[in-house]
C-alpha cells in the first residue's frame, strides 16, 4: 500500500487533524526560528545553533525553546 492509498483511506476527521497539526507545526518551527534570529546571544540559554537543529528534530523542540530556551532581559 503506497502513501496515496494510506491517505485515501483515512476518514475526512483524521486528514483534518493531520493538516492542523501540520500547520501548528510550521507556524511553530517558524516563529522559534524568527526569535531566534532575533534575539541576542545572550538572551539564549545554550548555544543558537542547538536550538535551531532542535526545531528541526520534532513538535517538542519549538516548543522546548519557548518554554526552556530563552530568557528575559
Amino acid at each position: 500500500m503506497n502513501a496515496k492509498q494510506k491517505w485515501n483511506d483515512l476518514s475526512k476527521p483524521q486528514k483534518t487533524r493531520i493538516i492542523v497539526l501540520s500547520a501548528v507545526q510550521v507556524a511553530l518551527q517558524s516563529a522559534a526560528l524568527k526569535d531566534l534570529v532575533n534575539r541576542p546571544a545572550h538572551l539564549v540559554r545554550g548555544p543558537k545553533t542547538a536550538w535551531v537543529a532542535a526545531t528541526f528534530v520534532n513538535f517538542a523542540g519549538p516548543i522546548a525553546y519557548f518554554l526552556v530556551g530563552r530568557r528575559t532581559a
